[in-house]
């Protein structure tokens, strides 16, 4: 015990280590009950000290959304192993630990709502003009069509075949990220909304994104090969790389972002960094 009547368990939790607070729950169940039912001069239990929230952020992961999913995730993870009687009990100033988080995390509610909106909006209007180019060209047969049957002229070169397949998946999967970008757009932005539905959202929505970039890129491709003299098609394949190449860059450089959102959504313990931060 400190000098505020904390334990090893309650600082673990307070402080964010995981891997201390695993270590502990493997311990005798006797022993591991005892601890955990320790409170300190405040009233708190673990439940209170892992809904507080202090001034530092011990999840190193860019994004307020995404601080607070792991931290609703830290909640969820102390409060399934910890006795369920010391969810309904209060502190020294009466509050349970779900009214003190969410009283603890309202400003970071705001800010992750912020930072969500700021985020659809932009990849909302990337996937909208996609959405634009894919669906006028599903709609283009290149080489036009026979007079006599209404076939496409170009129907049995493989070129064609690859044009109209990828125009068709970039339509759907843009017109899919639109969709869900307008719904993080108009979702309530709850506390537990956090946890896994809005990071979903703009997971699905960053996926389908990333299909429809590459489907617009060889649809392109498949359908100005057409354009293009036999003897010429080899020297087209690096003009084809140079226009790729812009945006190939965009989606590069949301990767960071998108493995983030993967490891905050797939895991159920979030991971504390270790690494120090200077402040300068």
């Amino acid at each position: 015990m400190n000098e505020e009547n904390k334990n090893v368990m309650l600082l673990a939790v307070q402080y964010r280590q995981p891997h201390v607070f695993q270590i502990l729950l493997q311990k005798n169940i006797m022993i591991r009950d005892r601890v955990l039912r320790v409170v300190d001069k405040s009233g708190n239990n673990a439940a209170h000290l892992a809904a507080e929230l202090g001034a530092y952020r011990p999840w190193l992961i860019p994004g307020e959304a995404l601080q607070m999913q792991w931290e609703m995730k830290w909640f969820e993870f102390v409060t399934q192993n910890i006795p369920s009687n010391l969810l309904t009990r209060c502190n020294n100033d009466g509050k349970t630990p779900e009214e003190l988080f969410i009283e603890n995390h309202k400003q970071l509610v705001k800010d992750g709502g912020k930072w969500l909106i700021k985020t659809s909006e932009s990849y909302s209007l990337v996937a909208a003009l996609i959405a634009t180019v894919a669906f006028a060209s599903s709609t283009a047969v290149p080489g036009g069509v026979k007079e006599d049957n209404g076939s496409p002229t170009l129907e049995n070169r493989t070129p064609f075949h690859l044009f109209a397949i990828s125009s068709l998946i970039a339509l759907c999967f843009s017109v899919t990220a639109l969709v869900t970008f307008l719904s993080i757009l108009t979702s309530r932005n709850k506390e537990k909304d956090f946890g896994k539905d809005l990071p979903t959202k703009l997971l699905i929505g960053l996926t389908s994104l990333f299909f429809s970039i590459a489907a617009v890129l060889i649809t392109f491709c498949s359908g100005h090969f057409f354009v293009i003299d036999e003897k010429l098609k080899y020297v087209a394949y690096p003009v084809y790389a140079a226009t790729c190449l812009p945006v190939t860059f965009f989606a590069v450089m949301q990767f960071p972002l998108y493995f983030d959102l993967i490891e905050s959504t797939f895991k159920k313990v979030p991971r504390r960094s270790y690494k120090a931060s200077v402040l300068i």
